[in-house]
């Protein structure tokens, strides 16, 4: 289950959420390349896709590698994901 803070908003350098774990909140970005990386990864085509449309579509990876940044104390706020986020 997604434990948003706050609904997840675009800006112009990507999509910005912020995760709760536990007591601590954080707050994420994740860039338009590295949406963009992953609807390539998963052959779907993003070529007429918003960027919020492909986050809610890999919301599932998107939020799981934000958790794993955020237990691995990777530092950076917000906790920027690039597309070298996603192998």
């Amino acid at each position: 289950m997604n434990q948003y803070i706050d609904q997840p908003r675009m800006t112009k350098s990507g999509v910005v959420f912020s995760i709760r774990i536990g007591s601590r909140s954080r707050e994420c970005l994740i860039s338009e390349e590295a949406l963009k990386k992953l609807s390539a990864l998963k052959n779907v085509d993003a070529s007429d896709a918003d960027p919020m449309e492909i986050f809610h579509a890999f919301e599932r990876t998107i939020d799981g590698a934000a958790r794993r940044l955020i237990t691995a104390n990777v530092r950076g706020t917000p906790l920027l994901m690039q597309a070298d986020t996603f192998p």
